[in-house]
């Protein structure tokens, strides 16, 4: 019997517009509110704006954000994991001195941080993942705050390359991970979205096989893997379709909603 779901965001959740059908979601959340089966919103996105698709809803979810170094619950910090600050400072001197393209967010429990220099468009793009946002003038001197994750905008086509040489220069310091469309996150090793879950399961006496899971990017394999109930999407990269037991319809059918109707149902 399912008694926890975790969803991602972006390519799962939400739809092609960054929506989802709040009417449908409100009837199966009364339901889930009934059978007393937990919900877990799961993403590599500040959780500022994940909380701001739901919205009165902040007692009742759980939200395990950036890639499960931080997870909220009713506005309060349950668990954080961070970076040592000599370490972000040596990731961040590499990344602006070695790929000249590159893009970064450095992402901390009060705010993201973006130079001012990085484009107007750029900023755009910060603004709709970070709610929390400021602009420096340099990394040079890190702001006050402390350093859970740092987001990069890559080109598409060196996306793979780049977490390769990411993960080899710094081995065992960091684990670099695409999360789909250009974007990849450096995350602090064995701290994922799976082992974030992991703990609220063992704090609710919740076996990983009562797990209801969907992803769509290699951030969501470790959650996926929880769990025998786990659902790529139907566009989700192949290591995400290879790593799930079961396929969900498309993001942009509200594939993730149909499933989770299936199973209220008995269908599943």
């Amino acid at each position: 019997m399912i008694q926890a779901i975790s969803v991602d965001m972006d390519g799962t959740f939400l739809d092609a517009d960054s929506t989802y059908d709040r009417e449908r979601f409100e009837k199966i959340y009364a339901e889930l509110e009934k059978r007393n089966i937990k919900f877990i919103v799961a993403s590599g996105n500040q959780y500022y704006q994940l909380k701001s698709f739901f919205p009165g809803k902040d007692d009742q979810l759980f939200y395990v954000a950036e890639n499960g170094a931080v997870t909220f619950h009713n506005g309060e910090l349950l668990t954080v994991h961070h970076f040592d600050e000599p370490l972000v400072q040596k990731i961040l001197t590499t990344l602006t001195h070695e790929y000249r393209d590159l893009k970064v967010i450095l992402c901390g429990v009060k705010s993201a941080y973006l130079l001012k220099n990085v484009g107007a468009d750029f900023k755009k793009f910060a603004e709709k993942y970070y709610f929390e946002l400021r602009e420096v003038d340099s990394f040079d001197k890190l702001p006050n705050d402390t350093f859970i994750k740092l987001a990069l905008d890559v080109a598409l086509s060196q996306t793979t390359q780049i977490v390769e040489q990411l993960n080899d220069r710094f081995r065992g310091e960091i684990h670099a991970v695409s999360s789909g469309h250009g974007s990849i996150d450096i995350i602090i090793p064995g701290v994922t979205k799976g082992s974030a879950i992991q703990r609220l399961l063992t704090e609710w006496q919740i076996e990983p096989a009562q797990l209801l899971a969907f992803g769509d990017a290699n951030n969501d394999l470790e959650m996926l893997q929880l769990t025998p109930h786990s659902y790529a999407m139907q566009e989700s990269s192949p290591e995400v379709l290879a790593a799930a037991s079961h396929v969900a319809p498309s993001n942009k059918e509200s594939g993730v909603l149909t499933i989770i109707e299936q199973y209220l149902n008995g269908h599943l």
